[in-house]
């Protein structure tokens, strides 16, 4: 079974920075798309970056030119570099494979995720 862990949130003045790891277990990381997703209090989980096998990446338009998904395959992790942080990325972020059906296949269910909060 994949199971993927999150850390590195905490709390953060607005304009700085954050670095969030996802480590996932298995041999399947190096041959998928991840992504990183974010659920703030009252609102649905959302899809804010991925990156594909290959590292193509995307963004969603409220975090483009601030955050940086990268991944290492050799240390099955994938990172998020968040700057100029505001109160509204304020949420519990969360990593996991980019596809329903690897994620069914794999019988890989959402991790804890990790707190960010922006504040001052």
């Amino acid at each position: 079974q994949v199971q993927l862990v999150e850390s590195g949130g905490g709390l953060v003045q607005p304009g700085g920075s954050l670095r969030l790891s996802c480590a996932a277990s298995g041999n399947i990381f190096r041959f998928n798309a991840m992504g990183w997703y974010r659920q703030a209090p009252g609102k649905q989980r959302e899809l804010v970056a991925d990156i594909g096998s290959g590292s193509i990446t995307n963004y969603a338009d409220s975090v483009k030119g601030r955050f940086t998904i990268s991944r290492d395959n050799a240390k099955n992790t994938m990172y998020l570099q968040m700057n100029s942080l505001k109160p509204e990325d304020t949420a519990v972020y969360y990593c996991n494979f980019l596809s329903v059906f690897v994620r069914e296949r794999n019988n890989v269910h959402w991790g804890q995720g990790t707190q960010v909060t922006v504040s001052s």
